[in-house]
């Protein structure tokens, strides 16, 4: 397990932009240390000269005071906002790196964590860790000032008795540790069934239909509550262990403060000490206990926030980034190939493709028709690289996939999937998503998405929110906006996978004519399930199982009688 300071050492790059706030935090903390010891010391003066002797003169001591907290007051201002200041640049600039590698990650990763954790992490643990880690660190410094410029005064006063205060720190020391460490192990377990928990609320609002229609909303709620209270248990553990801390640290405080009063008052009694200087040493030892109980109870705080930065922190650390080429060819002929192409999700089931091997034509449209579970979408993901065959390899224009730069890659290509996603931003927005164009081009895309009149209809036109992934729409809307979208991205090779199920008859039969039109010169790959929209492709491949068992014209297919021909005459008979 690293040491404290090994975990602090990797915030480091984030506070190096904030040299500027910390200097005038620790400044601020050093001006409050410094100001401690003054008021032991002025009480002390106090009763030597002003009630003994009266020599003090009545003026001085209101000025001393109120000066005294105006300073304090001044640079504890300064403290407070110079870590704040750092702590929210650093905040936005952790959170700027976890986005950006998010953004670039490698696909594989996506699929192993949930959205609401990845959020959780991004958005409120960043925040929630180092607003909490700025507090505990501002705790930790100011009052290890304190403590350092108190002991000193101690010491000037009375180093025998002082020793003695100071064998409290390694026993408060070792307890610290041992209850950190409990409570690091605790937070983590609970950062873990927080992100469960969270992961239990977004299911059930992506899937509320599905809820409701089953009547599954007392299973569900069964799954929150065991979660929720999980999460109970394990903040309850974690109280336990940053709350001991504090009651042990006051009971070693008080034995320590019970044996310097006697031996302080020993000496009080035999002349060693005046009443002004023995007084100013039990305030300025009874000032060291607040300064020791806040050391104590910081524990918790920044455990709790440098495990939820270090999440973040780890995330950066250990998420691949998608590895290219530096291969761009501008606009590509659109020329594909498969060679020996397998892939497997896991080692342990069986393919998902197995022994691929076919090319496709610069402008051919190539038809992928099977059984659900045969292979079709996951083959074509593997062109833009959101999957990686286990063997094989794939060519676009000759050029291997892999040895393609990334962002020139998947200029080549637009899709429009099953599963329409879109943004919760303006009609013009998604259209455009990644490449700024002229609205009049937008408008041409709508309408050869046949969804220019819907459009001019809304109150704000293109400008007009859509909603959550196009809430505000039908399903055939969201279907025609994706198709829009990818009219207007003009790449060389298109993907549709089953681009037209959500349409009317009316509708589909309108985009299908401005799909066909799009598809001339280009290279066109076809999933769909309606073997009626695909009899005019140039050729048809079969999959089963992930394999390829036939291919040929439309024509041919249903002629040799094989798998493609049952599925036309299973679809056509029913």
């Amino acid at each position: 397990m690293p040491t404290l300071l090994q975990r602090f050492a990797r915030l480091l790059p984030y506070i190096r932009h904030s040299r500027l706030g910390l200097a005038g935090a620790l400044l601020g903390a050093a001006i409050t240390a410094a100001t401690e010891p003054a008021i032991p010391w002025l009480l002390g003066k106090l009763l030597d000269k002003g009630f003994a002797g009266g020599a003090l003169p009545l003026w001085l001591v209101p000025a001393a005071i109120i000066g005294l907290f105006a300073l304090r007051s001044v640079s504890g201002f300064i403290a407070q906002y110079g870590l704040a200041w750092a702590a929210n640049r650093a905040v936005l600039q952790l959170r700027t790196d976890m986005f950006t590698r998010l953004l670039g990650c490698a696909p594989g990763l996506l699929t192993q964590q949930t959205a609401s954790g990845m959020t959780n992490t991004l958005v409120y643990e960043a925040q929630g860790g180092v607003t909490t880690l700025a507090g505990s660190l501002l705790t930790l410094v100011r009052d290890t000032l304190i403590l350092i410029a108190q002991l000193a005064f101690l010491l000037s006063m009375n180093w025998q008795l002082t020793l003695i205060v100071g064998l409290l720190f390694p026993a408060v020391a070792l307890v610290m540790r041992a209850l950190g460490k409990r409570l690091h192990k605790v937070t983590l377990q609970g950062q873990q069934a927080t992100d469960e928990l969270a992961y239990v609320v977004e299911e059930n609002i992506l899937a509320w239909r599905i809820v409701r229609l089953h009547g599954a909303q007392s299973q569900q709620q069964r799954r929150f509550f065991e979660r929720s209270n999980l999460v109970r248990r394990l903040m309850l553990k974690a109280v336990v262990a940053g709350g001991t801390m504090t009651p042990v640290t006051q009971m070693l405080a008080a034995c320590a403060l019970s044996v310097v009063i006697v031996i302080a008052l020993w000496q009080s009694r035999t002349g060693g000490t005046s009443v002004g200087d023995f007084v100013a040493f039990v305030t300025g030892m009874l000032q060291l206990v607040a300064p020791a109980k806040h050391l104590s109870d910081v524990m918790a705080p920044l455990t709790r926030g440098l495990a939820a930065v270090e999440r973040g922190l780890d995330f950066i650390a250990h998420s691949p980034d998608e590895q290219g080429g530096g291969h761009d060819g501008g606009r590509a002929r659109g020329e594909i190939a498969f060679e020996g192409v397998g892939l497997r999700y896991r080692e342990d089931t069986k393919p998902a493709l197995e022994d691929i091997t076919l090319r496709v034509h610069a402008g051919e449209t190539v038809a992928l028709v099977g059984p659900s579970g045969a292979g079709k979408t996951t083959l074509v993901n593997l062109l833009p690289r959101f999957l990686e065959p286990s063997s094989g390899a794939i060519t676009l224009d000759g050029v291997p996939l892999k040895d393609w730069n990334m962002l020139a890659l998947r200029r080549q290509f637009a899709l429009v999937s099953q599963d329409v996603v879109l943004f919760n931003d303006t009609v013009a927005a998604n259209v455009t998503l990644g490449a700024p164009m002229a609205r009049e081009q937008v408008r041409d895309a709508l309408r050869a998405a046949n969804l220019l009149d819907f459009v001019d209809g809304l109150p704000q036109g293109l400008d007009t929110p859509i909603g959550h992934n196009g809430s505000q729409l039908s399903g055939g809307q969201r279907q025609r906006l994706a198709i829009a979208r990818a009219i207007a991205k003009d790449a060389p090779v298109l993907i549709l996978d089953e681009a037209t199920s959500a349409l009317d008859s009316e509708s589909e039969r309108a985009v299908q004519e401005a799909l066909e039109r799009l598809m001339q010169g280009r290279t066109t790959l076809v999933i769909a399930h309606r073997l009626s929209t695909i009899e005019h492709a140039d050729r048809v491949l079969a999959l089963e199982g992930g394999r390829l068992v036939e291919q040929g014209t439309h024509a041919e297919l249903l002629a040799a009688g094989g798998l493609y021909a049952r599925l036309h005459s299973m679809q056509f008979r029913s």
